[in-house]
Parts: C-alpha cells; structure tokens; sequence
C-alpha cells in the first residue's frame, strides 16, 4: 500500500475468526505494533479491536497484531501482519515556498 506523509489511516479494524469463518472470541486485548516506528505510528483503541496508523516519515513497514486464541489458562498466539505500507513525502510536505530575510544596511568602510 503507497500513502503519503500527508495521509493517515485512521479506521484500520480487525476481524478475528475461525476456521469455518465465523467471528471468535480471543482472552484479553489484542496488542499492535509497527515493525518501524520511524515510518509509521500505531495507536489502537481501548479494546483492541481497530487503530489509528499516522505516518511519520519515508520508508517502510508492516502493523502486526498478535492475540491469544486459547480463552482460559493456557496461551496460543494468533498474528496477523499487514502488507507493507510504503510511505512517500506528499505533496504538502514538500519545500514549496522560500523567505529570504535581508539584515539591516550598514555603510560601507
């Protein structure tokens, strides 16, 4: 996915399900991350289950959610990785505009 550092996605969800498809339950709140968070910024909600992804600067990287499916005493993690996001300078990031600030005049020696 190409986005610019004038761009956000900021209603990334997640669905989690079985294997007939059907939705599934995971014990506590599932945790993101970036693989770079340099390029990207994630920030989820309270319960797990969507997040905001601001972009910071050039490059690239991939958000990483990990759960765990095992609801009861025991841990199996489930994660899911997203495909890379590739982010740019956009457009409103770039110079686009030069102040030159002449000093005062002195008289010449």
């Amino acid at each position: 996915m190409d986005i610019t550092t004038d761009q956000d996605l900021p209603n990334v969800s997640l669905t989690i399900t079985n294997n007939r498809g059907q939705s599934a339950p995971v014990d506590g709140v599932p945790v993101w991350a970036s693989s770079d968070e340099t390029v990207i910024m994630v920030t989820p909600a309270a319960d797990g289950m969507s997040a905001s992804i601001n972009t910071v600067a050039n490059g690239t990287a991939r958000v990483t959610v990990t759960a765990d499916a095992d609801v009861g005493g025991g841990t199996v993690t489930i994660t899911g990785v997203s495909e890379d996001i590739n982010v740019t300078v956009g457009p409103n990031s770039q110079a686009s505009t030069m102040t030159l600030s002449l000093g005062a005049p002195v008289d010449k020696p």
